[in-house]
């Protein structure tokens, strides 16, 4: 199970390193800024959760490479891909918010923490390094606005779900944790094609 996490980890960081520094070079800014943004993004939410959680030295810190991996990519998809698109952006913050989530609340059950908590641990680990990257680009963090397409909904609806397959045995933390995922990947990208959001007051 380690292995799986350690892959997960990666994955999700590389995911959130590109959509980091997307995001930093949409809002053009300089290399500086896109690694900042980027590592920001990558790491954020996890080290939120491991405060919280007490988990120390925090994940990244642990394991440098997951640095370097960030780095590398930040500059890749700094230099490299020419036109930001709309779509590659939130193609890659969806992979991370999937990813994260699951990580949290997988996290959360080590500590043997209860199902609601593992739950918000899902969602914190999922958005705020989005949260975080948002501030540093100076607007309204996208899942703080009105109008903006469903974000931590999708992360909760699909933690959710991943704790409850697992928590009552209905399959195995892996294959629970591929569902859950697949299911917060699948309405984040829904949400941003339909343009569905919350009701407004």
């Amino acid at each position: 199970m380690d292995e799986l996490l350690i892959f997960l980890t990666y994955v999700a960081v590389a995911a959130s390193s590109i959509s980091g520094a997307l995001e930093a070079r949409k809002r053009q800014m300089d290399l500086v800024g896109a690694i900042t943004i980027a590592y920001v993004t990558a790491f954020g939410g996890g080290t939120v959760r491991d405060l919280l959680l007490g988990r120390t030295p925090v994940f990244w810190m642990a394991d440098p490479a997951l640095t370097v991996a960030a780095f590398v990519l930040a500059l890749v998809a700094f230099y490299r891909f020419d036109r930001v698109s709309r779509k590659l952006l939130i193609v890659a913050d969806a992979v991370g918010l999937g990813l994260f989530s699951i990580l949290g609340a997988t996290y959360a059950f080590q500590f043997n923490l209860s199902p609601i908590i593992a739950v918000h641990m899902g969602v914190v680990t999922g958005i705020f390094g989005g949260v975080l990257r948002d501030v540093l680009s100076n607007q309204i963090p996208q899942v703080f606005g009105q109008s903006a397409e469903l974000y931590a909904t999708c992360s909760f609806v699909g933690t959710t779900l991943f704790i409850v397959l697992y928590f009552y045995h209905l399959s195995s933390m892996s294959v629970a944790a591929v569902v859950g995922a697949s299911v917060i990947f699948a309405m984040r990208l829904l949400a941003a094609r339909f343009k569905v959001t919350l009701p407004s007051p």
